[in-house]
């Protein structure tokens, strides 16, 4: 589909980037930006930028960046029609009809039946749940005492004894099979379709926007598997969601429970815990992390008590730490889960537990010190060399000392003593990264000559990109820099195709008197392009006053324009006119320019500190 320049700058002005984004990443004001933790890649400080003034976002870890419509694109894993969509249907806009390519067509299309499957697939099970062929199923909740409000909330199914009603029940709705097939609802086997979920309870999968995408099925009876759920499928990433997120999201909570299965998540919430999420049928991962911490600081694990329970929790806690997640643990005993718990013991003693969750490092340390035998010497030096180790992998140094001195405490030693040995610890790993580093260098097969040549040519050219990169992002700062600028640096001065690109499309929006890096980005299509363009918006260095930005400024300038100089006397080297010319022009830079000053209005509180 294509719409045209001005619809999809409506769109965009009536989306603010801000806005649109903080409902996915926590953001924090600095200056003149807002930062935040980037939804694209595990860092635990916030390095993703999003500017109010420019429109555009930019992760200084990962390099991602863009307008609000590619974030969009990028998190949901939208084409850009769909993307344009979604922003002008949550700004209330009408979009005009228009014609779609065939590729944008067929995919639009098949994702748009994907997801009309599934709601309708949804709204089949919840309707057998509550006939009279639903009774086995309405049982099983019943003795799992939810009650009417909770099934309703969770949209809760039922899908009955044959194995082939959901399929009758679509194809009376005239849904084509080679969709069918592609909704993960349906067995295929030489070319006979059946129902992937019969026999079962269903609980449906919904996205952060309250979108059905998948399923899974509790088995009525002593069948296998005892649960089923969708596979991936183009609408469903297993990866990209969470069982009750689209609700515990919006908690008031400060921290979100983990645990591992759709019943849990459910008791918890009726039980008034709406922080709770659960993995869709696998091993919480790395990505589920990520997820996470767009949404929060913190997060509980719940496992169960039992030893797969235990190692689910060891497995998870280096995952949820790398994610920037304070990680604590739920403990249970003498129940199995929170479904249990809650039953037994009632929403206020599991508050109490909540309250009293172990910190995931003394978890860790529990867990492992039944591998020693703590009254055997030997064993119990062990132990402490390898609770070293893990205390010398914080990064802050007065993180070690808390933990040095919560653990000497709790077991009786000195802190001097297992401080020497988390130092001795942090000097064995430091002495590995350099003996690592060393033999890399002695791999070496380039000649060390050519290689410090072609190291310096690199590093020069790599100056002269950054200097035009600080050239666009002042000007899209500050945009009265640009009378001055033009005088001496026009976009043909610049280095590299881009950077020429961007300068040309910059100085005719700032001809018009504007500077609107968010619309020059719409005119690359690939991601890749996008995030570079949006890079050289984006170039920082630590300026301090006024007077320091006006010197930075003429040492940027004279630095790209004696580029440019050297560029054209070299392709011009057989012209002694010409040569004489650049000579010429580069003396009456170095004579003018130290006097000239430039316009800052507005640009105060963008200074670096």
């Amino acid at each position: 589909m294509y719409y045209s320049d001005d619809v999809i700058e409506e769109v965009r002005s009536r989306n603010d980037i801000v806005d649109v984004i903080s409902s996915y990443v926590k953001l924090k004001r600095q200056g003149a930006n807002y930062f935040g933790l980037c939804p694209f890649h595990s860092e635990k400080s916030a390095s993703f930028s999003v500017s109010p003034s420019k429109q555009i976002y930019y992760c200084f870890g990962c390099g991602a960046g863009g307008n609000v419509i590619s974030f969009i694109m990028q998190y949901e894993n939208y084409t850009f029609p769909e993307a344009v969509q979604y922003l002008a249907q949550r700004a209330g806009m009408e979009l005009p009809e228009q014609d779609y390519s065939q590729e944008e067509r067929q995919k639009r299309d098949v994702n748009t039946q994907l997801r009309n499957v599934q709601k309708m697939a949804a709204t089949y099970y919840y309707y057998q749940l509550r006939s009279p062929a639903g009774a086995p199923g309405m049982k099983y909740f019943r003795d799992r005492q939810l009650s009417d409000e909770t099934m309703k909330s969770f949209g809760l199914g039922y899908a009955g004894k044959y194995s082939d009603r959901l399929y009758r029940y679509m194809k009376s709705k005239n849904i084509p099979d080679s969709i069918l097939k592609q909704s993960g609802l349906f067995i295929i086997d030489k070319e006979r379709m059946t129902d992937k979920f019969w026999n079962r309870v269903i609980f449906p999968i919904m996205d952060v926007n309250n979108r059905v995408i998948g399923f899974g099925g509790r088995v009525m009876g002593d069948g296998k598997p005892k649960y089923l759920n969708s596979p991936e499928t183009p609408v469903f990433d297993k990866s990209r969601n969470m069982y009750g997120l689209n609700i515990a999201r919006r908690t008031h909570r400060k921290y979100l429970i983990v645990c591992e299965g759709y019943m849990d998540v459910i008791s918890m919430h009726q039980a008034g815990f709406t922080n709770a999420v659960a993995s869709l049928g696998t091993s919480l991962t790395q990505e589920h992390c990520r997820l996470l911490k767009r949404y929060t600081d913190e997060v509980i694990l719940s496992y169960d008590s039992d030893g797969a329970g235990i190692k689910a929790g060891l497995r998870a806690i280096p995952m949820v730490k790398a994610a920037g997640l304070k990680a604590r643990v739920l403990h249970l005993e003498p129940y199995k889960d929170p479904d249990e718990f809650i039953k037994a013991m009632g929403a206020e003693e599991f508050e109490k537990r909540l309250e009293n969750a172990e910190n995931s490092f003394h978890f860790e340390m529990k867990q492992l010190e039944k591998q020693y035998d703590m009254k055997d010497p030997e064993d119990k030096t062990r132990f402490f060399r390898k609770v070293a180790d893990k205390i010398a992998g914080f990064d802050m140094e007065v993180e070690r000392d808390n933990y040095i001195d919560a653990f000497a405490a709790e077991y009786n030693i000195s802190v001097s003593g297992l401080k020497s040995m988390v130092r001795k610890a942090i000097l064995a790993g430091t002495a590995e990264k350099d003996e690592l580093k060393d033999k890399n260098e002695e791999n070496s097969e380039k000649p060390l000559a050519l290689e410090s040549r072609r190291s310096r040519e690199n590093k020069r050219e790599r100056g002269i990109v950054r200097s035009e990169g600080l050239l666009l992002t002042w000007l899209t700062e500050y945009p009265g820099f640009y009378k001055t600028l033009k005088k001496y640096v026009q976009p043909e001065d610049f280095s590299t195709p881009l950077t020429r690109e961007l300068a040309g499309m910059l100085y005719e929006q700032l001809e018009k008197g504007e500077a609107r890096p968010a619309v020059i980005i719409d005119h690359y299509t690939e991601q890749e392009q996008q995030a570079q363009a949006v890079r050289f918006f984006n170039t920082r260095v630590k300026l301090n006053s006024e007077s320091e930005i006006m010197q930075a400024m003429r040492e940027t300038i004279y630095k790209v324009m004696e580029s440019s100089i050297m560029a054209k006397d070299s392709d011009t080297q057989t012209d002694f006119a010409r040569i004489m010319a650049r000579v010429s022009e580069k003396k009456q830079l170095e004579e003018t320019l130290p006097g000239e000053t430039f316009d800052l209005s507005g640009g105060d509180e963008r200074i670096e500190s």
